[in-house]
């Protein structure tokens, strides 16, 4: 077979460890395809707050954008818009405290203990300025909203029904909930998004895939591999991450084995 493939990663969320049992997996099974195929690994945006090692996934990230072996998309997710705005504007944007950000300020060392601090956020704000590398502060301000390939277009949340996807707000691509989750009918393209999840299980249906499997909860973090009409996902579990097993790639999720086309 000729031509790109591509994976798409799902809602990181500060599990380092699970990135990186993932990332194993996907350079494992990119050793099975052929040197001269391009390969594209797209990142669905949520990366940072919730779980305990945000600012090692954005180094990790800053990493595979220079040195990975492969093309690497990085998207921007609510969470990482949320971020930027308490940065911008830490009065307005205070509630990114409550939204993940907590576990976020703490990975770049900025301790705060909401049983006692009363939060003077422009204070915060700058401990954390203080902190934050400023790769990790330029990357944010770089990500993209949206990418396209092969008939699959790529954001974090979906995109508004009835909209071109050329004229798409850029707070729906990544905010938009029901209304996007709900649409039967077709889009243009099917679009391949993270931000919602019910399970540990990718969330399959005739127009959209979603592959946020809520890591920092569950416990799984999933991608999908993308080769031409052919669709398989490859997820991880806290287990593989461990090294307690062999990290799976043959689209078993949460300990049932999934068709390898959906």
């Amino acid at each position: 077979m000729t031509g790109a493939v591509t994976y798409a990663v799902g809602d990181i969320h500060g599990r380092y460890d699970l990135l990186r049992a993932l990332l194993a997996a996907i350079a494992a099974d990119i050793d099975t395809i052929a040197p001269e195929r391009r390969v594209t690994c797209v990142f669905l945006g949520d990366y940072v707050d919730r779980g305990p090692d945000s600012a090692t996934v954005m180094t990790t990230l800053l990493w595979l954008a220079r040195h990975a072996p492969f093309d690497c998309v990085f998207l921007r997710g609510n969470h990482e818009q949320v971020m930027l705005d308490y940065i911008a504007d830490p009065l307005a944007a205070a509630a990114w405290l409550d939204f993940g950000g907590l576990a976020t300020l703490r990975s770049y060392g900025v301790a705060v203990d909401p049983a006692v601090d009363d939060f003077d956020h422009v204070a915060l704000r700058d401990r954390l300025l203080d902190r934050l590398p400023a790769a990790h502060l330029d990357f944010l301000h770089r990500l993209a909203y949206r990418h396209e390939v092969d008939g699959h277009l790529f954001v974090h949340a979906g995109v508004r029904p009835g909209v071109a996807l050329a004229n798409q707000d850029e707070d729906d691509l990544l905010w938009i909930r029901d209304d996007f989750l709900l649409h039967k009918g077709a889009f243009p393209m099917t679009v391949v998004h993270g931000h919602s999840w019910t399970s540990a299980r990718p969330d399959v249906q005739p127009n959209r895939i979603g592959i946020d499997t809520g890591a920092y909860q569950t416990g799984v973090l999933t991608a999908i591999r993308i080769d031409g009409t052919a669709r398989r996902f490859i997820a991880v579990d806290e287990a593989e991450a461990s090294g307690a097993y062999p990290v799976r790639n043959d689209g078993a999720i949460d300990g049932t084995r999934q068709s390898d086309k959906i």
